[in-house]
């Protein structure tokens, strides 16, 4: 359910948000055993009652929450026309997505993946890449560009994972063309590639993780410390985009903002965990609300914790009961620690 608390639009620094990315659900299996599985080992182990959901739908399913009815989310992106895509559509019209540019392929199968988890709640990740989230391509989201045009110089542009990255290269251009604010994320299997490419000079937030950042930066997380790979990354970021607003997350630890030459540390909130899967993906989402509500870079941070910190209290990757509400509810238990317009938004005072 949305926050019944209204958000005036009209006061919003954006007007809307267009994102790519996967649309898709998985399963989630608890491993016997907690040494690494070997490449020719069979080993035992039970499914778990949680739901998964893709990158696409995590982020804005959060954006649309914490923004509520009146902010526009508008996923571009495929699935199949089956049991599971139909269901995945029916949970987006429920949170009140515009679905317009959210296609079903006959014969496709809807983007799927398989978490596996060590009984130390380390583990694993396989996803599918010949589903239909794999056939977002520059002419399906070309046909997205009256919504360009319509919030053009207003929108929030999201560019995630799981579909191929030339489409997502594609959005960033057409974004900047329309003077979209430009947000976006990379798993460490890509990010030495996007970076690479021209549309990264382009890119306004970039969300990644620390085993993101230690790929970009080729370093080893175990040989080097959280720090370095921080220092580095901030050098790679700034030399390509010396105007970026970057945030690396790292779990139980916290997370880390730099913007304007000032890097921030924000500690997680104290709740009780379900689950950290989709952690990252909600605080990306978080920050992006905290911007497009007109918060500064610190405190978007601040919410986007908050936000991850909701997350976790779920099995399921989407926590739908995460509003601002929930979010309330936990910074009422650190209030000192919370900065006044964030508290303000949550209140919505602002």
């Amino acid at each position: 359910m949305l926050n019944p608390l209204k958000i005036d639009i009209n006061k919003c620094k954006y007007k809307a948000m267009i994102g790519v990315g996967g649309i898709g659900s998985g399963m989630f299996f608890k491993l016997n055993g907690d040494h690494t599985l070997g490449r020719e080992e069979s080993r035992s182990g039970y499914f778990l009652d949680r739901r998964d959901y893709c990158k696409l739908h995590i982020i804005s399913h959060y954006v649309k929450a914490l923004l509520g009815k009146k902010f526009p989310v508008i996923p571009i992106g495929k699935l199949g026309d089956d049991d599971v895509g139909n269901k995945l559509i029916l949970e987006m019209k429920e949170i009140g997505f515009k679905l317009d540019y959210v296609k079903k392929l006959p014969g496709d199968q809807t983007l799927f993946s398989f978490c596996f988890i060590y009984p130390d709640g380390s583990g694993g990740n396989l996803t599918t890449s010949d589903s239909a989230s794999s056939k977002v391509d520059e002419l399906f989201i070309k046909k997205a560009e009256s919504q360009f045009r319509k919030y053009k110089g207003k929108g929030v542009a999201l560019a995630a994972p799981e579909i191929p990255l030339k489409s997502r290269e594609y959005l960033i251009e057409m974004a900047t063309e329309y003077g979209f604010f430009k947000a976006a994320s990379f798993t460490s299997e890509e990010i030495v590639e996007a970076v690479q490419s021209e549309s990264f000079k382009k890119i306004d937030l970039l969300g990644i993780n620390l085993d993101e950042a230690a790929a970009a930066v080729g370093k080893s997380l175990e040989e080097n410390s959280v720090d370095t790979i921080i220092e580095k990354s901030i050098a790679l970021f700034t030399k390509i985009n010396p105007k970026i607003i970057l945030s690396i997350t790292k779990g139980k630890d916290g997370s880390w903002s730099w913007h304007n030459s000032k890097l921030t540390h924000i500690p997680v909130f104290n709740v009780n965990v379900e689950n950290t899967a989709g952690a990252g993906d909600a605080h990306l989402a978080g920050f992006i609300a905290g911007l497009t509500a007109g918060l500064s870079v610190r405190e978007a941070q601040q919410l986007a914790s908050l936000t991850s910190g909701s997350s976790v209290q779920s099995p399921h990757t989407i926590n739908k009961l995460t509003d601002r509400s929930a979010l309330k509810k936990i910074s009422d238990s650190v209030k000192k620690q919370i900065f006044k317009n964030v508290y303000h938004l949550l209140e919505n005072k602002l």
